[in-house]
């Protein structure tokens, strides 16, 4: 009984750490890559900060959209997890 019960802790855990994982990756990559997009912009065309402010915001428009998706797709996993468990 005791070895079926951490099983079913452990796929909790396991889905927890994916999560964290995924949604870490999801939101620092755009930015990173928004922010060097936006800093080369800047620099050739000499606009001051005005590329790097759009780029980020695009990067959080499209992070956050993205992240909703999944959040939902999540909901899912997380559902069959408690039916299988």
């Amino acid at each position: 009984m005791r070895a079926l019960l951490f099983m079913a802790d452990r796929n909790y855990i396991v889905f927890a750490y994916k999560i964290f994982a995924e949604f870490g990756i999801t939101i620092a990559v755009p930015a990173v890559l928004a922010t060097i997009l936006g800093k080369k912009l800047d620099i050739v065309y000499d606009t001051g900060n005005r590329y790097l402010i759009l780029c980020l915001l695009v990067a959080f428009v499209v992070t956050a959209i993205w992240l909703v998706k999944r959040a939902y797709s999540l909901k899912t996993e997380l559902e069959n997890i408690d039916k299988h468990s």
